[in-house]
């Protein structure tokens, strides 16, 4: 049985790990397949890397605190600290004298499902100074959302080449820069192989395959589409571009490290909520500008930097994050465009597809042998999701129990 991933961010990274963790799959059997020349040039590589416990709607718990909980195994057992940047957070809320009159929290947009899918736990307002690296002005309320051990901080650029480096070390084969063009059935009818088409060369290879799993983020109806002209479902699948900057303070050096990071969640008198996250590291990122009528490009390297987002990010990191008196003491690391892969309903999507769903008469091997699988619209979610979204498909894979309760994430 060969197990062929179409998509190289943090999910599919994320399942190939937990497959390859599985005595019952050779890790020399799975195949990694990404089309983007650069791997992680969109949401896995430019998002914050804010992690929550219980900050989810009932259809996800379950699944958000497993992925929790194996967040701080997985930096526990192999130096996250170090690797990739892995820290306990505190989530603060931020709300300038203007933009509280309504008597709104800084986090509240979180809850409407503004920019990220709604917050439904709840996290008591609580009296906080918040961190040093924040500027503090007349008029502005700061307070704390969660302290208790239920958020944390990861630099998901780094996560993922951790979890690269382990797939590969264990013999999972990667493909890239290569795009899955079709598929083909055995004499029975069923899932047999996938023609990948290496895009630097134009050579095009059929690799054995009875076990598909699709997780191209924010492109995965594009790729279901691809492989399944015929078929009639629609991936409920949407993408939602957001621009971020990666700042440098001399207020967030290494000897403030050892008192965890924070998150900030702000909102402006302008409505703009922006959000902030230092990490381990010295950096502090910045985003909360997110416009869903940016077109998705063919490729995630072709992305589109905006000017205009840009320095409206560098402004508000001058406001947040800047000395009182206005002077520019900031560096600029890095400027940032990613597209998320969001839903309607905001829950993400964990499942098996039905054969009879893939069209034109196709089947799949049954039970752990074969199938058609499929996992995207985690929106601003992906990386705190990532590593129980990753063991659940391990687990639908190989026909085992899952271990969060995904019941309510199929199509």
């Amino acid at each position: 049985m060969t197990t062929v991933i179409l998509g190289t961010g943090i999910i599919g990274l994320s399942a190939a790990h937990a497959l390859s963790s599985s005595p019952s799959t050779p890790a020399t059997s799975i195949h990694l397949i990404d089309s983007s020349p650069r791997l992680f040039a969109s949401a896995s590589g430019y998002a914050g890397g804010f992690l929550a416990a219980d900050w989810f709607s009932p259809p996800v718990a379950s699944l958000g605190a497993l992925s929790f909980r194996l967040h701080k195994q997985l930096a526990d057992q192999h130096g996250g600290r170090e690797k990739w940047g892995y820290s306990v957070s505190t989530g603060t809320s931020l709300v300038e004298s203007e933009a509280g009159k309504g008597g709104k929290r800084g986090d509240e947009w979180l809850r409407e499902g503004s920019s990220r899918a709604e917050a439904a736990g709840e996290h008591e307002f609580a009296a906080g100074e918040g961190p040093a690296w924040l500027v503090r002005r007349h008029g502005m309320s700061v307070g704390v959302i969660a302290e208790d051990g239920s958020t944390a901080q990861v630099d998901p650029l780094r996560l993922c080449e951790f979890l690269l480096s382990e797939c590969q070390a264990r013999g999972v084969q990667v493909h890239h820069p290569a795009r899955a063009v079709s598929v083909a059935r055995d004499l029975r009818g069923d899932l047999a192989s996938v023609r990948i088409l290496d895009t630097d060369n134009g050579i095009e290879t059929d690799l054995p395959c009875t076990r598909l799993l699709i997780t191209a983020g924010a492109w995965t109806p594009q790729v279901f589409s691809t492989l399944f002209p015929v078929s009639s479902l629609q991936l409920p699948v949407s993408s939602l571009a957001g621009h971020s900057l990666v700042v440098r303070s001399p207020r967030w050096l290494k000897e403030h490290e050892e008192q965890g990071c924070h998150a900030v969640f702000s909102t402006d008198a302008a409505g703009f909520s922006p959000e902030v996250f230092s990490r381990i590291g010295g950096e502090i990122y910045v985003a909360g500008l997110n416009d869903s009528s940016i077109p998705l490009p063919e490729l995630a390297t072709e992305s589109q930097i905006d000017p205009t987002a840009i320095e409206q990010l560098k402004q508000t990191s001058m406001r947040l994050l800047g000395l009182p008196g206005g002077d520019d003491d900031l560096e600029v690391v890095r400027e940032g465009l990613c597209f998320r892969p969001v839903t309607s309903s905001g829950r993400s999507i964990v499942a098996r597809i039905p054969d009879d769903q893939l069209g034109d008469g196709l089947s799949t091997r049954g039970g752990a042998k074969g199938g058609v699988f499929v996992s995207a619209g985690h929106g601003p979610w992906g990386i705190s999701m990532s590593l129980g979204t990753g063991v659940v498909l391990a687990e639908m894979i190989e026909g085992r129990p899952t271990s969060a309760n995904v019941d309510k994430l199929g199509l």
